[in-house]
């Protein structure tokens, strides 16, 4: 009973999460990533679009900083950005609030202080970042290459590993 029970709730928790995502198909490995778009404020950096990052390698980490497996990925992402920054990789931390609180960017500037975060992070307080990716997921990463195709994808914590090999293998491309 008890595991007829829980597949019922994994289907509507499933089911949920489709219904309350955005309209939007979440672009596809090798499709053109969307632009920063709808940006409220811009920390540790003037505003960036991927159009003037053409040419660079960027990691969008979508997070917001009272999500538990979002603090678990931010010292991974903070160490790509210095290891790999003046190789030619931009991170951009897109930070998406679950809770109203987390839309205040005094607390935002203090998770960030507070987390270390170096790299530019854009507050996306009415959501049009993430609802440009068709985004469903705190922690989710976007890998996107020179061109302006996104190339990887990770939604949730772990495959540190996996995610820096992507980086690298893009870092390697010719320029």
């Amino acid at each position: 009973m008890l595991t007829i029970l829980r597949s019922a709730f994994i289907a509507l928790a499933i089911a949920g999460l489709a219904a309350c995502g955005p309209s939007q198909a979440r672009p596809t490995t090798g499709g053109a990533a969307p632009e920063l778009t709808g940006i409220d404020n811009w920390l540790n950096s003037p505003p960036l679009t991927l159009r003037q990052l053409r040419g660079k390698v960027v990691l969008v980490d979508f997070w917001t900083y009272s999500c538990i497996n979002c603090i678990h990925t931010l010292p991974y992402v903070q160490q790509w950005h210095r290891k790999y920054k003046d190789q030619g990789l931009v991170v951009v931390g897109v930070h998406t609030p679950e809770y109203a609180f987390e839309r205040d960017t005094g607390n935002v500037r203090d998770a960030v202080r507070r987390f270390g975060l170096t790299y530019p992070i854009a507050q996306d307080n009415r959501y049009a970042t993430w609802k440009a990716y068709g985004n469903l997921y705190w922690p989710a990463f976007y890998l996107v290459d020179r061109s302006g195709k996104i190339v990887y994808t990770h939604f949730g914590e772990g495959d540190y590993e996996k995610t820096e090999a992507a980086i690298k293998a893009q870092l390697a491309t010719a320029r």
